[in-house]
């Protein structure tokens, strides 16, 4: 995880809900990584730093499984250098390291893990030539790979989640998508859209404080619930997989 930057509220967004609250914002963060440690996660927590007002967003900056850790290259000019401290952290852990190079383009939200399969989503951060360079490595590692064109969302997972046993939670063009025929869909009413960025970790799910019918929908599979209060970071295209990496 990365602590949010002073100036956090001049990063990119399209969300229109008006200024994050720096100090609420930083609550937040913290409460969130509480939530992840009662999940039985260790926390590796990074300064805050000011050059990136994104750089809270560290799930961009990565994608990591038990084999490898490969670096992005992110989609905006003024995100590009988030990646380079994280790839120094995860090099601590990892023997193997690849990275996505120029011209290609690939952020960690467009990239959903179910078990052995990846879904990537080509997206105006994450272009065809990132998405061939990682399917590349990921193929070298006995993962198989289906690419997943997007109209009208940020990333992915903004739109769909995976949280275990099968289950998708599913909102807006994913609900009657094909590529996701075999798994049983949770959907989300329009209402609750951004609910649809929810996390399993471990024996928990994680979803945005005040959505009842996603909560209900998910209660209803015996899954238990954290509720987190993410609200200054929805306010910057944020979401709750978007703070960190979870390896």
């Amino acid at each position: 995880m990365r602590k949010p930057a002073k100036n956090f509220q001049k990063g990119i967004t399209s969300s229109n809900l008006g200024k994050p609250d720096y100090d609420k914002a930083v609550f937040q963060h913290l409460s969130y990584m509480i939530a992840l440690k009662k999940c039985g996660l260790k926390i590796i927590q990074l300064d805050a730093n000011d050059s990136y007002p994104d750089s809270t967003f560290v799930e961009d900056t990565a994608v990591v499984n038990e084999e490898v850790a490969i670096i992005a290259n992110l989609g905006v000019i003024s995100r590009k250098g988030e990646e380079i401290e994280i790839k120094g952290v995860l090099g601590r852990f990892y023997d193997n390291i690849a990275c996505i190079t120029n011209p290609g383009t690939l952020e960690g939200g467009d990239i959903l893990r179910v078990d052995n399969k990846y879904y990537i989503g080509v997206s105006k951060r994450t272009n065809k030539e990132g998405v061939r360079q990682l399917i590349e490595i990921l193929e070298h590692y006995s993962y198989s790979c289906v690419t997943v064109p997007l109209s009208n969302i940020l990333h992915l997972k903004t739109g769909v989640s995976y949280i275990g046993d099968n289950n998708l939670i599913v909102s807006g063009e994913f609900i009657n998508n094909p590529i996701f025929k075999e798994y049983n869909l949770i959907e989300v009413t329009k209402d609750e859209s951004y609910a649809a960025n929810s996390i399993r970790i471990n024996n928990y799910v994680l979803i945005p404080k005040g959505f009842k019918k996603l909560k209900k929908s998910i209660l209803n599979y015996g899954y238990d619930i954290l509720e987190i209060d993410i609200s200054e970071f929805r306010k910057m295209d944020g979401g709750l997989s978007c703070l960190s990496i979870r390896f």
